[in-house]
This record gives C-alpha cells, structure tokens and sequence, in this order.
C-alpha cells in the first residue's frame, strides 16, 4: 500500500468513525427522522452531480429497482435505527455494535450458495465475534449501562447493511457506486422528508446544525467518494479491513470528546467482535485467487 493509499484508507476510516459522534451530537435538537433526511439530501446534492459529470448515473436508474432495495436495508431502515438509538446508547457502543457486519455478511454469502465461509478460520471468526456480541449485549443490558432495545435496533441495522451490499453487489456488479449510493440517498430523502418536516424542532442549537452538515458532507459524501477510490487502490479485499479503523475512531471519540464512559461491555467485547469480524471476513489464498 503506497503512502497516499493509506493517507486515503486512514481519512476513510476517521470519516466512517465520526458519524456516531455527529449523530449523538445532531439528535439532541434534531428528530431521527430529520437527521436521516438532511444528511442524505446532503450527501444525494453531492454525489449525484459527481455521478452525472463521470456518465456513470444512468446505469444507477436503470437498475432503480435494485437502489431502490438498496435504499431500504442500507438507509432508510438501518440509519433511522441507529439515529434512533443514539438516543439511549452511547456513540462508541453504536460503533461497536455495527462492527459485526463482515460477520452477518459472510453468514448471508453462505445462504445464497458460498460455502467458503466453512474454512476453519471463518468458523472460528463468526463464533469469537458473535462470543464478543452476546458479551457486549449482556454486560450492557444487565448493568443498566445501556438500553436493550437500543442495542437490538443497532444490531438489526447492521443486519441490513450486510444484506444490501451483498443485494446490490449481485445484482447490479459493473454499476457506479457512487451513483448508486446518490439515488440511494435521494430515495431516503423522500421517503423521511415528510415526517422530518411534521417533526422539526422549534429551536436548534449551533453544535446540533454543524454536526448535521457535517454528517451530510464529510460522513455521507465525501466519504463514499473517498472509499470507492481506496477501493481502486488497494482491492475490496484491504479496503473492507476501514470497517476495523472505523470502529476503533467511534470508541475513542466518544471517550474523548463525548466523556462516553468506557464500559466493561467495550473494554471485554471490543477485541472479540473486532477479531471475529476479521476471521469470518478472511477468504483463503486459494480461494481469493480463483
């Protein structure tokens, strides 16, 4: 990896780190619902122009039907769920929690027919990661650190990142992802528009403003742009492993920043979701390169 390439993976995985921060921020003034539908029409204002000017977005609403499913389990489900739950857990859990993708990913690629996820590594990954997940779930609830149903709505979320990825990926393999992810963005805009504007808040503080503009900007923008390029760069193989850097970003932002408590549930589950999710995302050697 050459030293812009990682200059690039590093920003990508602070940009993917902050917006547990900015969310945790954005929703003590903003509704869920509002802060989905600025951070998208944000990031859709950006994207699809990028999108237009490189000829790449007709192949976006070709296969609208796809983006359009793509939409519902990337964005409209999952980022009213975290938003929503960033309401009762802290920032870093949330991080924490969304961490377990690469493992319901590779759970998923084995029901629709690749049984590569039986090599002994990935076995181990998925039973050390989901090890660490009931630990977090169970020191946090049964402590009262954090909201049970919080958790589960993180963890539902991150179930459908998985899915959409893999949907999207199978379906839709030689289109943009910068164009699918501008009409994604633009689909939740309109499906949350109308309950963001019956719920928009009398008043609103500055921090609340700036965290949503940069959610919109840095987090939802200039970061899908940025990790395509990474992806060119380095492979899906590499660039997947931002999902780690992410997660480590979120917990000591949260800790720093926030004044987020460092819970048992982090400090004992943490190393177990993050080296379960990097097993169970291992493909052997041979088979990567067949």
């Amino acid at each position: 990896m050459s030293r812009k390439s990682l200059f690039h993976f590093v920003l990508v995985g602070i940009l993917w780190g902050i917006p547990y921060l900015l969310m945790k921020v954005a929703v003590e003034d903003f509704p869920p619902a509002a802060v989905v539908a600025g951070r998208t029409l944000i990031g859709a204002s950006i994207l699809i122009p990028v999108a237009v000017y490189r000829k790449k977005f007709k192949g976006a609403v070709l296969g609208f039907k796809f983006v359009a499913f793509y939409a519902l389990m990337e964005m409209i489900g999952p980022w009213i769920l975290i938003t929503t739950a960033e309401q009762k857990i802290n920032s870093g859990l949330a991080g924490l929690l969304v961490s377990t993708v690469p493992i319901f990913a590779t759970i998923i690629t084995s029901l629709r027919g690749d049984h590569s996820v039986w090599q002994f590594k990935r076995i181990v990954g998925i039973v050390v990661g989901f090890f660490g997940l009931i630990l977090v779930v169970g020191i946090e609830s049964l402590t009262g650190t954090s909201d049970p149903l919080s958790i589960a709505m993180v963890i539902l979320a991150s179930m459908g990142y998985a899915y959409a990825v893999i949907m999207v990926t199978s379906n839709l393999p030689l289109v943009d992802g910068i164009a699918i992810n501008g009409l994604a963005m633009a689909l939740t805009t309109i499906f949350w528009a109308p309950v963001a504007i019956a719920q928009w808040p009398s008043s609103i503080s500055m921090d609340s403003a700036l965290s949503l503009i940069a959610l919109g900007v840095f987090s939802t923008a200039f970061a899908f742009i940025l990790f395509f390029k990474v992806m060119d760069e380095i492979g899906p193989a590499r660039g997947s492993l931002v999902t780690y850097l992410n997660t480590a970003v979120a917990v000591v932002l949260g800790v720093i920043i926030l004044k987020e408590p460092l819970t048992a549930g982090i400090i004992i589950g943490l190393p177990l979701v993050l080296v379960g999710s990097y097993l169970a995302s291992r493909k052997s050697q041979e088979k990567a390169v067949s």
